[in-house]
């Protein structure tokens, strides 16, 4: 029998737990043996709990126990979570997790570790929720060149652009519903400030193009500065709002960001609402490939966890993934201000003259919303660098005050 050690009991480790006894048959029927849950390490008591003799409080035990081949690492964060992975790959044991923090900074190490030991280290949990995601990827890469990935990678955020742009909620509101819901956290600045979102754009970037890529070289924006009326002009030029990481590969070199922007219409990520994710990966041979589903919840993640730890289980699946080590002082990315867009503007108290003035005649176009306010005006810019935009930007604000820009992301 192969024995399971859950660490940390929150949600997704209770899920995980809840899932594994309720599907106990049908697991033990893909990984081709019996399978039991020995440990669940936690801080707190659960004396009331049907798995209450499961319990312990010292990671120790777990590790120095045989018997023990999986260990899910289910606590998040990416100090004692790093810790405990990198003991348990050390000790000969696989490890599945959902930690995505942990993954994007320290996850070729660790992919490194545990190829070394020849065990496994997934952590299909860590990008897209239940969304099978990751393995795909990896068991495509040998068959395929990705050059491209974009994609919604965060619930919290999507819920709340979604209610602002259909239901004309401001952003407090549709947070606070978030929150009501159990979509976002009591403090949600990872989710809204985009931090979650370039953690997993990092690790499908280190995925797809070998090369470890560090949260910290990400230029990333959140979602708190769009209003109601940037969600309006939107509407009227065919687009929606929505928060993006993407990564692509062009010319041996790499970009990678997270940003608000709009969509248009034709793209397939403007229909995607709710807690939904959604993940358009290009590759060379099979072009365009959408994911799509909910990215995150107690129950979808928990599935993908237990899929990972069967796979770990399997005799016949290759044990692990890799990239390539990168240091933490070495930067892969292309700068952000030489990429090219076009730009949405709202200005306050503007003239079309001083718009044309430095923004040129050509390639603008003036867009318009009901009850706008008086002397506003939105348009969309020509194709600019970023480090142009931001020029001509700071040129416009000696004549009128921007109140509002975005990236239209075609």
């Amino acid at each position: 029998m192969s024995k399971i050690a859950v660490l940390g009991y929150g949600v997704v480790g209770s899920g995980t737990v809840e899932v594994f006894y309720k599907n106990k048959k049908n697991l033990e029927q893909r990984a081709g043996r019996d399978l039991d849950i020995k440990y669940i390490l936690d801080l707190r008591d659960f004396n009331d709990s049907p798995y209450a003799d499961r319990f312990v409080k010292d990671f120790e035990v777990i590790l120095k126990d045989p018997e023990v081949e999986v260990v899910a690492e289910l606590i998040g964060g990416a100090t004692f979570s790093y810790d405990f992975v990198k003991q348990s790959l050390l000790a000969g044991k696989s490890v599945v997790t959902s930690n995505k923090e942990l993954v994007a900074q320290k996850g070729a190490e660790l992919l490194k570790i545990a190829a070394e030991k020849g065990v496994s280290f997934f952590f299909e949990a860590s990008v897209g929720g239940g969304i099978p995601l990751i393995r795909p990827l990896h068991q495509c890469l040998p068959t395929d060149v990705v050059t491209e990935i974009k994609g919604i990678l965060n619930g919290t955020t999507n819920f709340i652009l979604s209610k602002m742009f259909a239901e004309g909620m401001n952003f407090g509101d549709a947070l606070k519903m978030a929150q009501d819901f159990g979509y976002a956290e009591r403090n949600p600045e990872a989710d809204v400030e985009g931090h979650d979102t370039c953690r997993k754009i990092c690790i499908l970037a280190s995925l797809c193009f070998g090369r470890h890529i560090f949260p910290a070289h990400v230029h990333t924006e959140g979602i708190t500065n769009i209003t109601l009326p940037d969600m309006e002009y939107a509407d009227n030029f065919k687009c929606a709002v929505k928060l993006i990481g993407w990564a692509k590969k062009e010319k041996g070199k790499l970009i990678v960001m997270v940003f608000p922007a709009f969509i248009p219409s034709d793209c397939q990520l403007s229909t995607v609402n709710d807690v939904f994710n959604a993940v358009l990966v290009h590759g060379e041979a099979r072009g365009e490939v959408l994911f799509y589903g909910k990215g995150a919840g107690k129950l979808p993640t928990a599935s993908a966890v237990l899929s990972d730890i069967v796979n770990a289980l399997k005799d016949n699946v290759e044990k692990s993934m890799f990239w390539e080590e990168s240091c933490e002082n070495e930067n892969p990315i292309l700068n952000y201000k030489d990429m090219t867009h076009r730009f949405y503007v709202r200005l306050k108290s503007a003239q079309a003259a001083d718009i044309f003035k430095v923004f040129g005649n050509e390639g603008i176009e003036f867009i318009h919303r009901k009850n706008a306010l008086e002397e506003e005006k939105a348009f969309i810019t020509d194709y600019l660098t970023e480090r142009e935009f931001d020029e001509k930007c700071a040129d416009i604000e000696k004549a009128a005050e921007i109140i509002g820009k975005l990236r239209v992301f075609e």
